[in-house]
């Protein structure tokens, strides 16, 4: 007597992989673009260098409130790009193997993950966002002014999202936002190492 194997039949251009220890999600497949096993995608960073850079990407199914009743495949997944680009306002990539509309519509919502560690190396006084998240920011007279929670783009420059507990009056704290452009004029220095962004900023601005 046999076992049927009853694990989701891959599409054309999918392997099964290990997501690599150093994984960070970068992005999301919105959906397929053209007939020819193209995909949109929404990157998470407003500069996507390290999709461009990566020859392949990880996949892992969308959280369930994004997509229900997700089946292309389960655990992740590995796909190796013939292209990615810049089309009008978003991203585009052709999935190596993968020639059909309706297999590159079925990825739609997956996760992308790529491995810190193939990311382009940074420009002198240019960050990567996902290095700044969880750096603690304190201000020039050793103030503490929170911690980044997340990082907008407005206009030309990035701003930082610092995330603090606010105590009120009667004692009670909770937690408050206050934000911070990432510009020269406010940002003295950046201690990726250390943990630390040191800026020119008071906590009633």
């Amino acid at each position: 007597m046999t076992c049927s194997n009853m694990a989701t039949e891959l599409s054309p251009g999918l392997k099964q992989a290990a997501l690599p220890e150093d994984a960070i999600e970068v992005g999301r497949i919105l959906d397929a673009w053209g007939v020819k096993g193209w995909v949109k995608v929404l990157p998470h960073s407003a500069e996507p260098e390290a999709l461009f850079a990566a020859k392949d990407w990880f996949l892992q199914a969308p959280e369930a409130r994004f997509r229900p009743g997700f089946s292309a495949f389960s655990g992740t997944v590995s796909i190796s790009l013939q292209e990615c680009k810049v089309h009008s306002d978003t991203v585009v990539a052709k999935i190596a193997g993968l020639e059909d509309r309706s297999a590159a519509e079925a990825l739609r919502g997956a996760r992308i993950f790529l491995p810190r560690s193939s990311f382009p190396s940074a420009s002198k006084d240019e960050y990567y966002w996902v290095d700044l998240i969880g750096l603690e920011v304190v201000n020039r007279e050793g103030l503490s002014l929170g911690t980044v929670r997340d990082l907008m783009t407005t206009g030309p420059q990035a701003v930082l999202c610092v995330e603090y507990q606010n105590v009120a009056k009667d004692g009670t704290s909770s937690a408050a936002e206050r934000m911070i452009p990432f510009v020269a004029a406010y940002v003295d220095a950046v201690d990726v190492p250390g943990k630390r962004i040191t800026v020119d900023w008071q906590p009633d601005y």
